[in-house]
């Protein structure tokens, strides 16, 4: 595996997950300063996650013009610039509409960086190499609220989101000097290459794997900390802590998966994962106290992250090269949609209607629920073994 290549991946991932993020932790101060219910300020991710769709899409004509390289420094430059943005605005309105362009650097970054790791490592060594990857957005999940609580400490909340946009920027410059990884140049959304990709069940089979994942994992973490404030009782700082602490699981769940995913198959390991993180939820949903909330919260972290190195796997393993990167993009795109920018608005507004605890038994058992229907579904290139079966659906 590239090893410098992959850390610096590894922080700019880190960097790119923690600018959104942050957001979550500081929800009941935005709540308190703005007067907003439950509902209203979930959806501030809402504009997060159309600004990360239209980014995802918009990464494949920039990375075409450009290249995947230039393209991961451009996702955190523009990022960056965002979060500064934010810091100077007192409006909710153009809060808004900073949060929008987060989300569209934000964007830009996951298909190239994709493209570029398994571009670079060997296809025997993608579980490993992209559980890896994945340390960068397990990181972020720690630290997010960790850094918010620490940064309240020195700034309003505002300041908070400016202190995280300097690194990104800088970071992201050096990147783009370094020269690592060579990358060939992307192959634009083309109506035909998504038309293609649109009629192809496979397709449709990998984009609600991923959207039940970015549900009940990203959708729900993002309103953890109103869950734990509002339904357990606790005070915002160790309701952040909690939330951030948990996160510390995924980091060693994420390699354990990406060794089952190389030696069990991709869709297996897809599996356990989505079936052990939604009965946490509906755990969660069920049963609450301080004793028992955070171990369950722990575990649904670490099932909710094991998703992603089986599945980033066996999405690059389906598509070849050439519309990888069109293929990643969409997928997320529409799981994103779902996961990012539904549920924790759903989810706060089933909160306002009857409870948190309500809203995340509920997703719980949507998570479970949609595993009866991936057996109708299958992705063509699902594997019955770990070795010869994903092989020959990636030649496809």
């Amino acid at each position: 595996m590239p090893v410098a290549l992959l850390s610096f991946l590894v922080v700019l991932f880190f960097l790119n997950i923690v600018s959104r993020l942050s957001v979550g932790p500081l929800l009941p101060v935005v709540e308190r300063e703005f007067g907003l219910r439950h509902g209203s300020a979930g959806s501030l991710y809402f504009f997060i996650t159309l600004g990360y769709c239209a980014g995802l899409f918009l990464s494949g004509y920039v990375a075409s013009w450009l290249s995947h390289r230039a393209t991961i420094a451009a996702s955190g430059i523009t990022l960056g610039t965002a979060l500064l943005a934010i810091s100077c605005t007192p409006s909710l309105l153009w809060i808004r509409m900073d949060l929008l362009l987060l989300g569209i650097g934000s964007g830009l970054y996951l298909p190239s960086g994709v493209a570029v790791l398994t571009e670079n490592t060997r296809e025997g060594s993608w579980g490993k190499a992209l559980a890896v990857h994945e340390l960068g957005p397990n990181l972020g999940y720690v630290c997010a609220p960790l850094l918010a609580e620490l940064l309240l400490g020195f700034f309003a909340w505002r300041g908070v989101l400016g202190a995280m946009g300097v690194p990104t920027i800088l970071l992201s410059g050096i990147f783009l000097l370094s020269g690592l990884g060579k990358s060939s140049r992307a192959h634009p959304p083309s109506g035909a290459t998504i038309a293609r990709l649109v009629c192809d069940r496979t397709f449709w089979g990998v984009a609600s794997l991923f959207a039940v994942s970015i549900g009940v994992g990203l959708g729900l973490y993002t309103m953890m900390p109103l869950f734990l404030v509002n339904d357990v009782g606790m005070d915002r700082t160790p309701a952040n802590l909690v939330t951030g602490l948990s996160r510390l699981s995924a980091l060693f769940s994420v390699f354990v998966a990406g060794a089952l995913a190389d030696r069990i198959g991709r869709l297996r390991t897809v599996r356990l994962s989505l079936g052990a993180a939604g009965t946490c939820a509906v755990l969660l949903g069920v049963l609450r106290g301080p004793w028992i909330t955070p171990p369950l919260i722990f575990l649904q972290a670490a099932f909710a992250a094991s998703f992603y190195p089986a599945g980033f796997s066996l999405l690059s393993s389906v598509f070849p090269l050439p519309v990888r990167n069109v293929a990643v993009s969409m997928v997320l795109i529409l799981a994103s949609l779902i996961g990012a920018g539904v549920v924790p608005p759903l989810v706060g507004f089933l909160a306002d209607r009857y409870s948190f605890s309500f809203a995340f038994g509920a997703a719980g058992v949507t998570t479970l629920a949609s595993l009866l229907l991936f057996g109708f579904f299958p992705p063509r290139g699902a594997p019955q073994s770990a070795d010869a079966g994903e092989n020959r659906s990636a030649s496809r």
